[in-house]
């Protein structure tokens, strides 16, 4: 799938500013002390993942099993494995998680397991005590981020917690409480013409200043024009909060998160037990 191809794209040449888009993660601009402040972020991400749901769901919250979606280079599967028995990195890019299994390496993680990611999550096997994704959902077309929410949701063990960061609207659209202007959204191309339109088609967008498939989509902060794509999606709220109902989850707890402008939400929620 296209998304799929183009994120193999970054992780063979921007894995680093793919995960965190800031300039200084660039491969021609990392040097040793920036790589060491990438992943000192990731850890505190994760004492913050593991210490709310702590404070939501009870100070004895100690996840043994641990599933990170769209794991990038590792930068939180290393710090969850310093916490956890087992920890199962997903990435639909093998260039990621190539480079993630050589960071599991040279930090001595030898209980993070890597897979590639598929639609239905087949690789992950069993369920699990936390399940967290973090600035994945939000580059893949809703349709099919909808479904992996509902996997996601899946994945979580009686008892256990998921935490998972969607992006729902952006800062700029005020007057329309976040929503992207009907004016700006621009239609797929039918598929059977899809490969001959494609250079037409991102012509267009880059005139519009956005790129494509609807609801609609924002470009990356800073993107080059030799980049590969970095689609930014937004999701319906209640529509996640449908699936997550229809799962069993009685509460939901919500912190929002401000990426650039694209407005977001980290929901933590438990399944009874």
């Amino acid at each position: 799938m296209t998304t799929d191809t183009e994120w193999q794209a970054w992780g063979i040449r921007d894995p680093y500013f793919a995960v965190l888009t800031d300039q200084k993660y660039r491969t021609d601009a990392l040097t040793p002390d920036v790589k060491l402040e990438f992943f000192a972020s990731g850890k505190n991400t994760a004492n913050f993942v593991i210490e709310t749901c702590r404070g939501y769901f009870g100070a004895h919250f100690a996840p043994q099993r641990v599933l990170d979606f769209g794991c990038g280079v590792g930068r939180l599967s290393i710090p969850f494995a310093a916490q956890a028995r087992e920890v199962v990195g997903m990435d639909v890019a093998e260039s990621m998680l190539a480079e993630a299994r050589l960071n599991c390496e040279a930090q001595h993680c030898h209980n993070v397991t890597l897979v590639l990611s598929d639609d239905t999550l087949s690789r992950a096997t069993g369920q699990f005590d936390l399940v967290y994704s973090c600035l994945v959902l939000q580059h893949i077309e809703v349709t099919r981020g909808r479904k992996l929410f509902a996997e996601l949701v899946g994945k979580v063990q009686p008892g256990g917690c998921g935490v998972i960061q969607v992006t729902f609207a952006w800062d700029k659209y005020e007057a329309e409480f976040g929503l992207v202007p009907d004016r700006q959204i621009v239609r797929r191309a039918p598929k059977e013409r899809h490969s001959q339109t494609k250079a037409f088609w991102r012509r267009a967008f880059e005139r519009l200043g956005i790129l494509r498939t609807a609801p609609a989509i924002e470009p990356s902060p800073k993107a080059a024009s030799s980049d590969p794509e970095m689609q930014m999606n937004y999701y319906n709220l209640s529509q996640l909060m449908f699936i997550l109902q229809r799962a069993g989850v009685r509460r939901v707890y919500s912190n929002f998160t401000n990426h650039g402008g694209a407005l977001g939400v980290f929901m933590f929620f438990q399944k009874d037990p």
